[in-house]
Protein backbone atom coordinates (compact mmCIF):
# COMPACT_ATOMS: atom_id res chain seq x y z
CA UNK A 1 0.00 0.00 0.00
CA UNK A 2 2.62 2.12 0.77
CA UNK A 3 4.45 1.49 -2.73
CA UNK A 4 1.32 2.58 -4.22
CA UNK A 5 0.68 5.91 -3.02
CA UNK A 6 3.98 6.98 -3.21
CA UNK A 7 3.98 5.47 -7.32
CA UNK A 8 0.34 8.14 -7.41
CA UNK A 9 2.33 10.58 -5.69
CA UNK A 10 5.21 10.42 -8.54
CA UNK A 11 2.93 10.65 -11.14
CA UNK A 12 0.84 13.52 -10.24
CA UNK A 13 4.28 15.53 -10.10
CA UNK A 14 5.31 14.45 -13.73
CA UNK A 15 1.55 15.52 -14.53
CA UNK A 16 1.48 19.09 -13.11
CA UNK A 17 5.10 19.46 -14.16
CA UNK A 18 4.36 18.72 -17.97
CA UNK A 19 1.26 21.09 -17.61
CA UNK A 20 3.68 23.97 -15.84
CA UNK A 21 6.36 23.41 -19.20
CA UNK A 22 3.37 23.34 -21.88
CA UNK A 23 2.00 26.49 -20.40
CA UNK A 24 5.02 28.26 -20.44
CA UNK A 25 5.75 26.99 -24.16
CA UNK A 26 2.69 27.85 -25.14
CA UNK A 27 2.61 31.44 -24.25
CA UNK A 28 6.00 32.01 -25.90
CA UNK A 29 4.76 33.00 -29.22
CA UNK A 30 7.71 33.73 -31.18
CA UNK A 31 8.36 30.77 -33.30
CA UNK A 32 6.03 30.69 -36.25
CA UNK A 33 5.59 27.98 -38.80
CA UNK A 34 6.74 29.01 -42.16
CA UNK A 35 6.25 26.48 -44.60
CA UNK A 36 3.00 25.95 -45.91
CA UNK A 37 3.15 22.84 -48.40
CA UNK A 38 0.96 20.03 -47.57
CA UNK A 39 1.68 17.49 -49.57
CA UNK A 40 5.02 16.10 -51.60
CA UNK A 41 6.10 13.40 -53.85
CA UNK A 42 8.25 10.42 -52.34
CA UNK A 43 12.13 11.13 -52.70
CA UNK A 44 11.90 14.43 -52.41
CA UNK A 45 14.08 17.19 -50.44
CA UNK A 46 11.49 18.12 -47.50
CA UNK A 47 13.09 20.96 -45.19
CA UNK A 48 10.55 22.08 -42.69
CA UNK A 49 11.50 26.45 -41.28
CA UNK A 50 10.38 28.03 -38.92
CA UNK A 51 10.76 32.02 -38.49
CA UNK A 52 12.05 32.55 -34.30
CA UNK A 53 13.01 35.79 -32.70
CA UNK A 54 14.38 34.17 -29.65
CA UNK A 55 17.91 32.09 -30.17
CA UNK A 56 16.35 28.84 -29.38
CA UNK A 57 17.19 25.67 -31.44
CA UNK A 58 13.99 23.08 -30.08
CA UNK A 59 14.01 19.34 -31.93
CA UNK A 60 11.58 18.66 -34.50
CA UNK A 61 9.69 15.21 -33.31
CA UNK A 62 9.06 13.49 -36.79
CA UNK A 63 7.02 10.39 -37.10
CA UNK A 64 5.32 8.22 -39.33
CA UNK A 65 4.01 4.47 -39.89
CA UNK A 66 7.97 3.15 -40.20
CA UNK A 67 9.67 5.46 -37.97
CA UNK A 68 10.35 8.23 -35.12
CA UNK A 69 12.86 10.39 -34.93
CA UNK A 70 14.16 14.10 -33.26
CA UNK A 71 15.50 15.92 -35.67
CA UNK A 72 18.11 19.25 -34.91
CA UNK A 73 17.87 22.55 -37.02
CA UNK A 74 19.97 24.60 -38.82
CA UNK A 75 20.34 28.30 -37.68
CA UNK A 76 20.83 31.05 -40.04
CA UNK A 77 19.19 34.72 -40.06
CA UNK A 78 16.70 33.63 -37.64
CA UNK A 79 14.88 30.92 -39.48
CA UNK A 80 15.07 27.24 -38.21
CA UNK A 81 15.49 24.87 -40.93
CA UNK A 82 14.55 21.45 -40.08
CA UNK A 83 15.48 18.62 -42.91
CA UNK A 84 13.46 15.75 -43.04
CA UNK A 85 15.63 12.03 -43.48
CA UNK A 86 15.29 10.38 -47.11
CA UNK A 87 13.98 6.83 -44.53
CA UNK A 88 10.96 9.20 -43.78
CA UNK A 89 10.50 10.99 -46.99
CA UNK A 90 10.70 7.61 -49.07
CA UNK A 91 7.88 6.34 -48.18
CA UNK A 92 3.91 6.89 -49.07
CA UNK A 93 1.57 8.04 -45.93
CA UNK A 94 1.06 10.94 -43.85
CA UNK A 95 4.07 12.26 -41.35
CA UNK A 96 3.54 13.81 -37.95
CA UNK A 97 5.87 16.08 -36.92
CA UNK A 98 5.51 18.93 -33.36
CA UNK A 99 8.31 21.11 -32.34
CA UNK A 100 9.69 20.13 -29.16
CA UNK A 101 8.81 22.20 -25.49
CA UNK A 102 6.09 23.72 -28.09
CA UNK A 103 3.13 21.77 -27.45
CA UNK A 104 0.70 24.15 -29.69
CA UNK A 105 3.59 23.77 -32.90
CA UNK A 106 2.33 20.82 -34.80
CA UNK A 107 1.03 19.77 -38.27
CA UNK A 108 1.38 16.77 -40.71
CA UNK A 109 2.04 16.69 -44.89
CA UNK A 110 1.58 13.79 -46.91
CA UNK A 111 3.61 11.88 -48.72
CA UNK A 112 2.17 11.01 -52.28
CA UNK A 113 3.83 7.75 -54.27
CA UNK A 114 5.46 8.69 -58.10
CA UNK A 115 3.11 8.88 -60.84
CA UNK A 116 5.14 5.56 -62.41
CA UNK A 117 5.57 2.07 -61.93
CA UNK A 118 8.40 0.54 -61.08
CA UNK A 119 7.26 -3.63 -60.11
CA UNK A 120 4.20 -5.04 -60.28
CA UNK A 121 3.77 -8.00 -57.50
CA UNK A 122 1.27 -10.34 -58.89
CA UNK A 123 -0.46 -13.14 -57.22
CA UNK A 124 -2.71 -15.79 -58.96
CA UNK A 125 -4.36 -19.28 -57.60
CA UNK A 126 -5.84 -21.55 -57.32
CA UNK A 127 -3.19 -22.73 -60.34
CA UNK A 128 -6.10 -25.16 -61.72
CA UNK A 129 -9.59 -24.55 -61.49
CA UNK A 130 -13.12 -26.68 -63.13
CA UNK A 131 -14.72 -25.88 -66.30
CA UNK A 132 -18.45 -25.15 -66.29
CA UNK A 133 -18.76 -21.50 -65.06
CA UNK A 134 -18.72 -22.09 -61.27
CA UNK A 135 -14.96 -22.46 -60.16
CA UNK A 136 -12.84 -19.47 -60.77
CA UNK A 137 -9.27 -18.04 -59.60
CA UNK A 138 -8.04 -14.79 -58.22
CA UNK A 139 -5.82 -12.70 -59.79
CA UNK A 140 -4.36 -10.25 -57.50
CA UNK A 141 -1.68 -7.14 -58.76
CA UNK A 142 -0.15 -4.90 -56.46
CA UNK A 143 1.72 -2.25 -58.71
CA UNK A 144 4.55 0.15 -56.59
CA UNK A 145 6.50 2.81 -57.96
CA UNK A 146 10.54 2.46 -57.50
CA UNK A 147 10.81 3.33 -53.86
CA UNK A 148 8.38 0.45 -53.35
CA UNK A 149 5.69 2.70 -52.59
CA UNK A 150 1.75 1.21 -53.45
CA UNK A 151 0.33 3.20 -55.76
CA UNK A 152 -2.27 5.94 -55.27
CA UNK A 153 -6.26 4.18 -54.94
CA UNK A 154 -8.15 4.27 -57.83
CA UNK A 155 -5.01 3.71 -60.06
CA UNK A 156 -6.21 2.12 -63.70
CA UNK A 157 -5.01 -1.32 -64.40
CA UNK A 158 -6.19 -3.35 -67.44
CA UNK A 159 -6.27 -7.42 -67.14
CA UNK A 160 -5.85 -9.48 -70.32
CA UNK A 161 -7.07 -12.92 -70.69
CA UNK A 162 -6.80 -15.79 -73.39
CA UNK A 163 -8.41 -18.76 -73.86
CA UNK A 164 -9.07 -21.22 -76.77
CA UNK A 165 -9.81 -18.78 -79.36
CA UNK A 166 -10.95 -16.48 -77.21
CA UNK A 167 -9.42 -13.12 -76.05
CA UNK A 168 -10.37 -10.06 -73.73
CA UNK A 169 -9.23 -7.41 -71.56
CA UNK A 170 -10.76 -5.56 -68.15
CA UNK A 171 -10.51 -2.87 -66.23
CA UNK A 172 -9.85 -3.03 -62.90
CA UNK A 173 -8.49 -0.31 -59.83
CA UNK A 174 -6.28 -0.49 -57.04
CA UNK A 175 -8.16 -0.31 -53.55
CA UNK A 176 -6.86 -0.31 -50.60
CA UNK A 177 -2.92 -0.92 -52.39
CA UNK A 178 -4.06 -4.16 -54.38
CA UNK A 179 -6.27 -4.54 -57.81
CA UNK A 180 -7.97 -7.82 -58.32
CA UNK A 181 -10.16 -9.98 -60.47
CA UNK A 182 -12.07 -12.98 -60.16
CA UNK A 183 -11.65 -15.37 -63.28
CA UNK A 184 -14.63 -17.90 -63.73
CA UNK A 185 -13.55 -20.67 -65.92
CA UNK A 186 -15.52 -21.33 -69.27
CA UNK A 187 -17.53 -24.36 -70.26
CA UNK A 188 -14.96 -26.10 -71.82
CA UNK A 189 -11.26 -27.29 -70.68
CA UNK A 190 -8.04 -25.75 -71.71
CA UNK A 191 -5.26 -23.71 -70.62
CA UNK A 192 -6.35 -19.62 -69.49
CA UNK A 193 -3.37 -17.06 -70.17
CA UNK A 194 -3.27 -14.45 -68.31
CA UNK A 195 -1.45 -10.56 -67.87
CA UNK A 196 -1.92 -7.06 -66.65
CA UNK A 197 -0.74 -3.79 -67.33
CA UNK A 198 -0.30 -0.53 -64.85
CA UNK A 199 0.68 2.62 -66.57
CA UNK A 200 2.52 0.91 -70.24
CA UNK A 201 4.55 -1.14 -67.47
CA UNK A 202 3.34 -5.14 -68.47
CA UNK A 203 3.41 -8.33 -65.81
CA UNK A 204 5.04 -11.75 -67.00
CA UNK A 205 2.45 -14.35 -68.43
CA UNK A 206 0.39 -16.49 -65.63
CA UNK A 207 -1.46 -19.98 -66.81
CA UNK A 208 -4.44 -21.30 -65.40
CA UNK A 209 -5.46 -24.95 -65.73
CA UNK A 210 -8.84 -25.61 -66.90
CA UNK A 211 -9.66 -28.92 -66.03
CA UNK A 212 -12.44 -31.01 -67.05
CA UNK A 213 -15.53 -31.42 -64.30
CA UNK A 214 -16.43 -34.79 -62.79
CA UNK A 215 -17.02 -37.52 -65.16
CA UNK A 216 -20.68 -38.40 -65.57
CA UNK A 217 -22.65 -42.15 -65.53
CA UNK A 218 -20.43 -44.33 -68.85
CA UNK A 219 -20.63 -47.89 -69.97
CA UNK A 220 -17.85 -50.50 -70.18
CA UNK A 221 -17.33 -53.01 -72.92
CA UNK A 222 -15.26 -56.83 -72.88
CA UNK A 223 -12.72 -57.67 -75.34
CA UNK A 224 -11.33 -61.25 -75.29
CA UNK A 225 -9.84 -63.79 -77.33
CA UNK A 226 -12.49 -66.58 -76.55
CA UNK A 227 -14.52 -67.53 -74.08
CA UNK A 228 -13.18 -71.20 -72.57
CA UNK A 229 -12.66 -71.07 -68.87
CA UNK A 230 -8.85 -72.37 -69.36
CA UNK A 231 -7.02 -70.64 -66.75
CA UNK A 232 -4.82 -68.99 -68.99
CA UNK A 233 -6.10 -65.72 -71.38
CA UNK A 234 -6.77 -62.31 -70.36
CA UNK A 235 -10.25 -60.58 -70.97
CA UNK A 236 -9.70 -56.94 -71.07
CA UNK A 237 -12.06 -54.50 -69.40
CA UNK A 238 -12.86 -50.97 -71.29
CA UNK A 239 -14.89 -47.78 -70.42
CA UNK A 240 -16.41 -45.69 -73.20
CA UNK A 241 -14.53 -42.13 -73.60
CA UNK A 242 -15.49 -40.71 -69.75
CA UNK A 243 -16.32 -36.98 -70.46
CA UNK A 244 -18.13 -34.38 -67.78
CA UNK A 245 -21.47 -32.47 -68.09
CA UNK A 246 -19.98 -30.02 -70.48
CA UNK A 247 -18.75 -32.91 -72.80
CA UNK A 248 -15.17 -32.48 -72.15
CA UNK A 249 -13.01 -35.43 -72.23
CA UNK A 250 -11.81 -36.30 -68.18
CA UNK A 251 -8.38 -35.79 -67.36
CA UNK A 252 -5.98 -38.57 -67.98
CA UNK A 253 -5.02 -40.78 -64.98
CA UNK A 254 -8.93 -40.69 -63.37
CA UNK A 255 -9.03 -43.99 -61.88
CA UNK A 256 -11.35 -46.28 -62.35
CA UNK A 257 -12.75 -49.59 -60.40
CA UNK A 258 -14.30 -52.79 -61.93
CA UNK A 259 -15.57 -54.98 -59.47
CA UNK A 260 -16.58 -58.52 -60.93
CA UNK A 261 -18.98 -60.78 -58.91
CA UNK A 262 -18.82 -64.87 -59.87
CA UNK A 263 -21.58 -67.16 -59.55
CA UNK A 264 -20.28 -68.09 -56.09
CA UNK A 265 -20.48 -64.35 -54.55
CA UNK A 266 -17.10 -63.17 -54.39
CA UNK A 267 -16.17 -59.97 -55.47
CA UNK A 268 -12.96 -60.23 -57.77
CA UNK A 269 -11.16 -56.17 -58.53
CA UNK A 270 -9.67 -54.63 -61.20
CA UNK A 271 -8.80 -51.17 -61.94
CA UNK A 272 -7.38 -48.95 -64.56
CA UNK A 273 -6.83 -45.08 -65.35
CA UNK A 274 -8.27 -43.09 -68.22
CA UNK A 275 -5.55 -42.38 -71.26
CA UNK A 276 -7.61 -39.57 -73.59
CA UNK A 277 -10.54 -40.60 -71.40
CA UNK A 278 -10.45 -44.32 -71.37
CA UNK A 279 -9.82 -46.71 -68.80
CA UNK A 280 -8.62 -50.30 -69.86
CA UNK A 281 -8.51 -53.19 -67.02
CA UNK A 282 -7.44 -56.91 -67.33
CA UNK A 283 -8.22 -60.09 -65.58
CA UNK A 284 -7.00 -63.46 -66.47
CA UNK A 285 -9.99 -65.88 -67.68
CA UNK A 286 -11.10 -68.70 -64.29
CA UNK A 287 -9.97 -72.20 -64.90
CA UNK A 288 -13.72 -73.43 -64.47
CA UNK A 289 -17.37 -72.73 -65.87
CA UNK A 290 -18.53 -69.32 -64.48
CA UNK A 291 -20.49 -66.07 -65.47
CA UNK A 292 -19.29 -62.58 -63.72
CA UNK A 293 -21.10 -59.74 -63.45
CA UNK A 294 -19.03 -56.49 -64.23
CA UNK A 295 -19.38 -52.97 -62.96
CA UNK A 296 -17.09 -50.37 -62.98
CA UNK A 297 -17.05 -47.00 -60.91
CA UNK A 298 -15.08 -43.70 -60.61
CA UNK A 299 -15.27 -43.64 -56.95
CA UNK A 300 -18.03 -41.20 -55.27
CA UNK A 301 -18.58 -39.64 -58.99
CA UNK A 302 -20.13 -42.27 -62.12
CA UNK A 303 -20.70 -45.62 -62.78
CA UNK A 304 -21.38 -47.72 -65.43
CA UNK A 305 -24.15 -50.29 -65.74
CA UNK A 306 -23.33 -54.00 -65.47
CA UNK A 307 -22.72 -56.44 -67.62
CA UNK A 308 -22.37 -59.89 -68.13
CA UNK A 309 -19.23 -62.12 -69.03
CA UNK A 310 -19.67 -65.77 -69.56
CA UNK A 311 -17.22 -68.59 -69.64
CA UNK A 312 -17.29 -72.02 -70.67
CA UNK A 313 -16.25 -75.59 -69.30
CA UNK A 314 -13.28 -76.82 -70.98
CA UNK A 315 -11.74 -79.56 -69.19
CA UNK A 316 -14.89 -82.52 -69.32
CA UNK A 317 -13.01 -84.86 -66.96
CA UNK A 318 -9.82 -85.72 -65.33
CA UNK A 319 -7.93 -88.74 -65.48
CA UNK A 320 -6.23 -90.40 -62.27
CA UNK A 321 -3.81 -92.67 -61.72
CA UNK A 322 -2.03 -94.06 -58.60
CA UNK A 323 1.35 -95.73 -58.44
CA UNK A 324 4.21 -96.98 -55.94
CA UNK A 325 1.95 -98.11 -53.44
CA UNK A 326 -0.53 -95.15 -54.04
CA UNK A 327 1.51 -92.31 -52.43
CA UNK A 328 2.44 -91.84 -56.33
CA UNK A 329 -0.64 -89.22 -57.90
CA UNK A 330 -0.59 -88.90 -61.65
CA UNK A 331 -3.31 -86.50 -62.78
CA UNK A 332 -3.94 -85.75 -66.16
CA UNK A 333 -3.97 -85.47 -69.16
CA UNK A 334 -5.83 -81.98 -69.07
CA UNK A 335 -7.00 -81.37 -72.20
CA UNK A 336 -8.32 -77.49 -73.31
CA UNK A 337 -11.34 -76.83 -75.68
CA UNK A 338 -9.77 -78.37 -78.88
CA UNK A 339 -8.21 -80.96 -77.39
CA UNK A 340 -4.95 -79.99 -76.87
CA UNK A 341 -2.68 -79.97 -73.93
CA UNK A 342 -4.12 -77.21 -71.28
CA UNK A 343 -1.16 -74.30 -70.92
CA UNK A 344 0.92 -74.62 -68.42
CA UNK A 345 0.23 -73.38 -64.92
CA UNK A 346 -3.81 -75.01 -64.75
CA UNK A 347 -3.88 -75.31 -61.05
CA UNK A 348 -4.68 -78.62 -59.35
CA UNK A 349 -5.07 -79.85 -55.61
CA UNK A 350 -4.69 -82.70 -53.43
CA UNK A 351 -6.70 -83.05 -50.32
CA UNK A 352 -5.65 -86.02 -48.18
CA UNK A 353 -8.20 -86.82 -45.36
CA UNK A 354 -8.51 -89.66 -42.24
CA UNK A 355 -12.33 -89.96 -40.92
CA UNK A 356 -13.48 -86.95 -42.49
CA UNK A 357 -10.56 -84.85 -40.97
CA UNK A 358 -8.44 -82.90 -43.65
CA UNK A 359 -4.56 -83.61 -42.98
CA UNK A 360 -3.11 -81.87 -45.45
CA UNK A 361 -3.19 -79.71 -48.60
CA UNK A 362 -1.19 -80.26 -51.86
CA UNK A 363 -1.61 -77.57 -54.58
CA UNK A 364 0.70 -77.78 -57.77
CA UNK A 365 0.39 -76.18 -61.72
CA UNK A 366 0.47 -78.27 -64.41
CA UNK A 367 3.18 -78.69 -66.85
CA UNK A 368 2.63 -80.43 -70.10
CA UNK A 369 -0.53 -81.03 -69.68
CA UNK A 370 -0.20 -83.28 -66.35
CA UNK A 371 0.32 -82.91 -62.08
CA UNK A 372 2.07 -85.57 -59.70
CA UNK A 373 1.79 -85.57 -56.26
CA UNK A 374 3.92 -87.89 -54.01
CA UNK A 375 2.83 -88.55 -50.61
CA UNK A 376 5.31 -89.52 -48.39
CA UNK A 377 5.94 -91.93 -45.78
CA UNK A 378 7.52 -89.65 -43.06
CA UNK A 379 4.08 -87.92 -43.05
CA UNK A 380 1.35 -90.19 -43.47
CA UNK A 381 2.24 -93.33 -42.26
CA UNK A 382 0.73 -96.26 -43.64
CA UNK A 383 -2.84 -96.31 -43.14
CA UNK A 384 -6.16 -95.85 -45.02
CA UNK A 385 -6.95 -92.36 -46.43
CA UNK A 386 -9.37 -90.15 -48.48
CA UNK A 387 -7.86 -88.48 -51.09
CA UNK A 388 -9.80 -85.49 -53.10
CA UNK A 389 -8.57 -84.07 -56.37
CA UNK A 390 -10.03 -80.89 -57.52
CA UNK A 391 -9.20 -78.83 -60.77
CA UNK A 392 -11.45 -76.99 -63.44
CA UNK A 393 -14.30 -76.66 -60.53
CA UNK A 394 -14.34 -80.24 -60.89
CA UNK A 395 -13.85 -82.93 -57.82
CA UNK A 396 -12.81 -86.61 -57.93
CA UNK A 397 -13.17 -88.57 -54.30
CA UNK A 398 -11.20 -91.90 -53.63
CA UNK A 399 -12.23 -92.90 -50.11
CA UNK A 400 -10.52 -95.67 -48.31
CA UNK A 401 -6.97 -95.38 -50.41
CA UNK A 402 -4.69 -97.30 -48.70
CA UNK A 403 -0.68 -96.49 -48.54
CA UNK A 404 1.86 -98.77 -47.85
Amino acid sequence: MKHTQIYIYVMLWLFVSTIAIGQDSNQDGTITLLTTQRGFEVGSDIVVQFSSSDEVSPLLYCSNSYSTILIPPSVENEILSYKIPDFITNKSGIINWKLADYATISGSFRMHSKKEVATMETYIGPPTIEAGGTDYTMLVVIPTDSLDNPLPENTALTTAYQFLNTQKEEDIVTNNIIAYKNIYSEKKSGRLFISSECLDIHSTEYTIDVLPAIPTDFTISVDRSHNYADGNQITSFYTSILRDTHNNIVSDGTFVTFFIRNKDGNILKSSGTTVQGIATSKMIHPDHEDRWVVKAYVQGMAESESITVDYQQVVKDVEIAFAKANREIKVGPLQSFMGQMIPDGFQVSLEVYKNESLLKTYTKTSKGGFVSFNVKKDIFKNDTYTLKIKTAGLEKNYPNIKLW
